[in-house]
């Protein structure tokens, strides 16, 4: 019986942290989306977005060379790796998006809304590939998670 209860209090105390952790991991990327990298709001007089699938993510390959290496795999990399967390804390987290089509479906409503809040609020641009990237990289985190769960069976 003691066993029990120490077990249910360290599921507890790690749903917690976990929850600690995707809040505040959240907090730190809505400050990058919306104030980090020298933005504040209204940057831009116009509404700025991109709705042309890959045109973004081929731009910054073409521009892929020696001298000019670190920007386009920064931009590439990090759109998608800053989202591997989610991919693994949200379905840890939430039972509804332990499903990959709940998964998808959550994440995509939420990254679509915030690319169009930037839109609005006109402090970066919206774009259909940082979508993608971003979904990429949840994706990723998702199959990692189930990768590890189909090893520990």
């Amino acid at each position: 019986m003691e066993n029990k209860i120490k077990s249910t209090t360290t599921k507890r105390i790690m749903h917690g942290t976990l929850w600690v952790v995707l809040l505040g991991y959240s907090a730190c990327l809505l400050f990058w989306m919306f104030w980090g990298f020298g933005r504040s709001t209204l940057t831009h007089t116009q509404f700025r977005y991109s709705l042309v699938p890959l045109r973004t993510i081929l731009s910054y390959i073409h521009q892929l060379k020696p001298s000019y290496f670190l920007i386009p795999i920064i931009n590439l990399a990090g759109n998608v790796g800053v989202f591997v967390p989610f991919g693994v804390l949200l379905p840890l987290l939430i039972r509804s998006c332990r499903s990959f089509r709940r998964f998808s479906l959550v994440f995509l409503c939420a990254i679509v809304s915030l690319e169009l809040l930037q839109t609005v609020l006109r402090v970066g641009t919206s774009d259909i590939d940082d979508v993608l990237l971003n979904y990429l990289g949840a994706a990723v985190g998702f199959g990692l998670v189930q990768i590890i769960k189909s090893r520990n069976k």
